[in-house]
């Protein structure tokens, strides 16, 4: 099997001829911005030889919609920001550069975040919590406005060459919102731009990101629908086969190695981390398994340890 090949199998729950592999860490300096950021993935994408290439979308955390917020009302003047702005462009244009360098050989992701995520980039964690409380339908109709704007980018990545989008939802953790209330509040916006992606291709993989270390109410994910998910097993105490019964809408699972400098990946020698992976793949199975962390691993792993872990299957 190509690369190609490979991964399609293993999102479609089959078993390919070995077990996938794909991992990402967030470039930084003149790697994560214009033709630096092209080129510093394409490099590490054929250094360390994986079967997948997800797209960081670093540079473009932040949401510059120019409304300014002070209060919940305000919210209910928020405009999308439109497909010809250069926070949307610019990010097509890496992925369609990507797309161009290597989707021949493998499937492109792009990095696309929740609206609920969007919106925090923006403005900023309390001011959106504290608007929340006051006003909840005021944060929603944000929320809303910012999904069609997502949604935008979505479709444009799609048109650049993506063959689908990583999509990272963020905001369940247990001190957060209740589980009432992220389904209420939050869910809408997620699904809005999921269930939209999903329209365009087949091969979606939903992150539920552990970023901040603390347990998530991860049940609030459980009904999403892609092809794959990912989660933080070390944080959220669920390995890979009871995350396979967790998720009754995906077909295959993405994951298994901690991210955090106290991982295996980052820490362990070669006979630890290759004894770890046999473990995984032992306890998993081989059917819609792709080899991965947590999350977006240490950025000064060495590629040579990422190049064990992708051929040590």
């Amino acid at each position: 099997m190509n690369k190609r090949e490979r991964v399609i199998t293993a999102l479609k729950g089959g078993e390919p001829d070995r077990v996938p592999a794909g991992f990402w860490f967030h470039f930084s300096g003149e790697a994560a911005k214009g033709q630096g950021a092209i080129d510093a993935h394409v490099d590490y994408f054929k250094k360390c030889d994986l079967d997948m290439m997800k797209i960081m979308c670093d540079g473009y955390f932040d949401y510059p919609n120019p409304l300014q917020v002070e209060k919940a009302a305000d919210w209910y003047k928020l405009e999308p920001m439109g497909p010809e702005h250069p926070f949307f462009k610019e990010q097509v244009e890496r992925t369609r550069a990507i797309a161009e360098a290597v989707g021949g050989e493998t499937l492109v992701f792009y990095t696309v975040f929740a609206p609920f995520s969007s919106i925090r980039f923006g403005y900023g964690d309390e001011l959106v919590m504290r608007t929340l409380r006051e006003d909840p339908k005021a944060v929603c109709h944000a929320l809303d406005v910012i999904a069609e704007d997502n949604k935008m980018l979505v479709k444009a990545l799609f048109e650049a060459g993506a063959d689908g989008i990583y999509y990272s939802v963020q905001g369940g953790e247990k001190n957060r919102f209740t589980v009432e209330e992220y389904r209420r509040v939050i869910t809408p916006s997620d699904k809005a731009v999921l269930d939209y992606a999903n329209t365009l291709g087949e091969f979606n993989i939903l992150h539920c990101c552990g970023w901040a270390g603390d347990r998530n109410n991860i049940e609030v994910w459980q009904d999403y629908e892609a092809a794959a998910v990912n989660w933080a097993v070390y944080v959220e105490k669920m390995g890979m086969r009871e995350g396979r019964d967790f998720f009754p809408n995906v077909k295959c699972v993405l994951g298994g190695l901690d991210n955090t400098p106290a991982g295996m990946l980052y820490k362990g020698t070669d006979d630890e981390l290759k004894a770890e992976i046999r473990r995984l793949c032992a306890k998993t199975g081989r059917s819609g398994f792709i080899l991965g962390a947590d999350c977006s691993i240490q950025s000064d792993t060495p590629y040579e340890r990422i190049r064990l872990a992708t051929e040590y299957r």
